[in-house]
C-alpha cells in the first residue's frame, strides 16, 4: 500500500451558499460518510487542515480581492457573482481549503506521504486573480502550485484538470510561466467558455498551456485514450517534480450539470495514468484536490475508487480501456490539440 494523505475538516462544511445550490455541504458529508465504509477505514492518513498565510494567497490574488473576501466572514449571504456567494463560515472555509492542500503538497515533496487527495470546499478553479467566479473563492490548485515552486523550490509543475469545466483561473495564473504546464480536458463550447485549442500560453510560458476541449459525449475509455495518446508524451517531455490535479467529478455519467459519461471506472483509470506519469517523472508524487462534481452518489462513488487506486487498494487495468475508445471520438480531440502543439513538444 502506499501511504495516501486525505485532507478532511468539518469546517469545509460551513460553507454554504444555498438551500438548492448544487455546491452545498451534502457533497463533503457524503464523502466523509464513505471514508469510514468498512473497507476505507483505517487506510488513510489525515492531513492537517491548516489556514492559508496571506503570503501564500498572494501568490494568485490581489490584495483588494482578500480582503473583500476576509469582509464576508461572519456575514449571513453576500454575493460576489451570480453563481457564486458567502455564508458566515466562507471565508474560514476556503482558507482552510487553500492551506490544506498546500500542507499536503508539503508532506507529499518530503515523502511523508506517498501522494494525498484534498477533500475540501470551496472548489477553486475558476476563481481569478481579483474575482470569484463559479462556485470558487481562491484558486486552491493555483496557489498550492505556486507554494510548490516558492516555498519548496520546485521549478517544474503540472497541473492536470479534468473537471468538466475549463479551470480560466488556472489558466490565467500561470499562462506566461513556463515552471507551470497547465493541461485541462473539458466539456467545450461550456461555462466559462475559455479553454479552446488556441489558448496555448504566451511570452515565456507559450506552449505550456494545453487545451483539449470536449463535445459531449465521451466516456471511460476516450479519456484514457486521451490522456494515454496526449498527455502522457507531454507530460514524459516535461519531466513535472510534481503534478497536481484539479479532480472534478462533474464529467459523471449522471452529473446534472455534464453530459459526459464518465464511470468511477473511468475516474479510476485517470488516477492509475496520472500515478504511472508520476512514477515514470517524479517519484510517484501526486497530489489531487477536490474541484467539482454534484450528482452525491457518482461523487462517493468516485472518490472512493480513485482513493483505492491512490493508495493501491486497486489497480486498473488502462490497456484493456484505452482498447474500447471510440477512435473517431479520441482522433477528433487529440488531433487539432497535437497540430498546434507539436512545434513545442517533439514527443507529439
Amino acid at each position: 500500500m502506499n501511504k495516501t494523505g486525505v485532507v478532511r475538516d468539518k469546517r469545509y462544511l460551513d460553507h454554504n451558499m444555498g438551500e438548492l445550490h448544487p455546491e452545498s455541504p451534502a457533497r463533503l458529508e457524503g464523502i466523509y460518510d464513505m471514508l469510514e465504509d468498512i473497507d476505507m477505514k483505517g487506510n488513510f492518513i489525515d492531513v492537517p487542515s491548516i489556514y492559508a498565510q496571506r503570503d501564500e494567497l498572494l501568490y494568485i490574488h490581489s490584495p483588494e480581492y482578500i480582503d473583500l473576501l476576509a469582509e464576508t466572514s461572519g456575514k449571513d449571504n453576500t454575493y460576489l457573482d451570480p453563481d457564486t456567494q458567502t455564508s458566515a463560515g466562507s471565508y474560514e472555509a476556503a482558507l482552510l481549503a487553500a492551506g490544506g492542500l498546500c500542507e499536503a503538497i508539503s508532506l507529499v515533496h518530503s515523502k511523508g506521504l506517498n501522494n494525498a487527495f484534498a477533500l475540501v470546499r470551496p472548489p477553486g478553479h475558476h476563481a481569478e486573480q481579483n474575482r470569484a467566479m463559479g462556485f470558487c473563492l481562491f484558486n486552491n490548485v493555483a496557489i498550492g502550485a505556486a507554494y510548490a515552486r516558492k516555498k519548496l523550490g520546485l521549478d517544474r509543475i503540472l497541473v492536470i484538470d479534468w473537471d468538466l469545466h475549463h479551470g480560466n483561473g488556472t489558466q490565467h495564473s500561470f499562462y506566461d510561466d513556463p515552471s507551470v504546464l497547465y493541461i485541462s480536458t473539458h466539456q467545450y463550447p461550456h461555462y466559462p467558455g475559455t479553454g479552446a485549442y488556441n489558448e496555448f500560453g504566451s511570452g515565456r510560458g507559450e506552449g505550456f498551456t494545453l487545451n483539449v476541449p470536449l463535445s459531449m459525449g465521451y466516456g471511460d475509455s476516450e479519456f484514457i485514450d486521451i490522456f494515454e495518446r496526449l498527455i502522457r508524451p507531454v507530460t514524459c517531455e516535461y519531466q513535472p517534480e510534481m503534478i497536481l490535479v484539479s479532480a472534478g467529478f462533474d464529467t459523471h455519467t449522471d452529473d446534472p450539470l455534464g453530459g459526459m459519461k464518465v464511470t468511477p471506472h473511468g475516474f479510476a483509470g485517470m488516477t492509475r495514468s496520472i500515478m504511472n506519469m508520476a512514477t515514470d517523472c517524479c517519484d510517484g508524487k501526486v497530489v489531487m484536490t477536490l474541484e467539482g462534481g454534484y450528482n452525491i452518489q457518482g461523487l462517493k462513488d468516485s472518490v472512493k475508487i480513485v482513493l483505492k487506486e491512490l493508495a493501491g487498494l486497486s489497480k486498473t487495468d488502462i490497456s484493456n480501456l484505452s482498447a474500447e475508445a471510440d477512435d473517431r471520438m479520441v482522433d477528433r480531440a487529440v488531433g487539432p490539440v497535437t497540430e498546434i502543439h507539436k512545434r513545442y513538444w517533439q514527443n507529439l
